[in-house]
């Protein structure tokens, strides 16, 4: 079988692998990722925090969002802005939010500015990914909604930037773009990737 080489090739067969993934295998995998997320030194002194809903096979951190509440961590999730395109807002997320579909069918909170937090103000972003490799890079959906919101902070100012997707999302090299923004972190089920991007 070929490899895929291409960024969208990349894209599609990793796309497959985790759509190929049975529920237990899903179910199995959001419960590790809680206890990898346990042992994370970010969240210990966290006090908002940056999930997502998941879709299209993403490993649900559904039960880390529950982890987050029950430790007194808030929690939001991204929000296709309504006015600039390509750019991300955050919104908390309670038990009781209304959540909406997106026009990509993404569940998201009703928009509401009560609800929106600054990105500067968050402490961690845990960011969805298509695919990562040994080196920390990672391959979005394409839209380059994560790597705007985070490109004023790669001085390493502001929320700390944390990758995560199942085990089998991992590769040996990716093809970068000069946009794209390495993560210093990326956990898995099974194991939590720790990278210095320092000269």
């Amino acid at each position: 079988m070929q490899l895929p080489v291409t960024r969208n090739e990349i894209r599609k067969h990793i796309r497959k692998l985790r759509i190929a993934l049975t529920t237990a295998e899903q179910n199995l995998a959001s419960l590790r990722l809680v206890e990898q997320f346990k042992q994370l030194a970010e969240l210990t002194q966290a006090k908002n925090v940056a999930l997502y809903l998941a879709n299209d096979g993403e490993i649900n951190p559904e039960l880390a969002i529950q982890w987050c509440w029950k430790n007194s961590i808030n929690t939001y999730v991204p929000v296709l802005h309504p006015f600039t395109k390509g750019q991300l807002l955050f919104l908390k997320l309670t038990p009781t939010t209304e959540l909406i579909a997106n026009k990509y069918g993404i569940l998201e909170p009703k928009l509401s500015v009560c609800n929106i937090i600054p990105v500067a103000e968050l402490d961690v972003i845990f960011t969805p990914l298509v695919a990562f490799d040994v080196h920390g890079h990672r391959l979005g959906m394409g839209g380059g909604y994560y790597d705007r919101t985070l490109a004023p902070f790669i001085d390493g100012h502001g929320p700390q930037a944390i990758g995560i997707a199942h085990d089998c999302q991992q590769l040996s090299l990716l093809p970068t773009e000069e946009w794209d923004v390495p993560l210093n972190k990326i956990v898995t089920p099974n194991k939590t990737w720790n990278w210095s991007l320092s000269p």
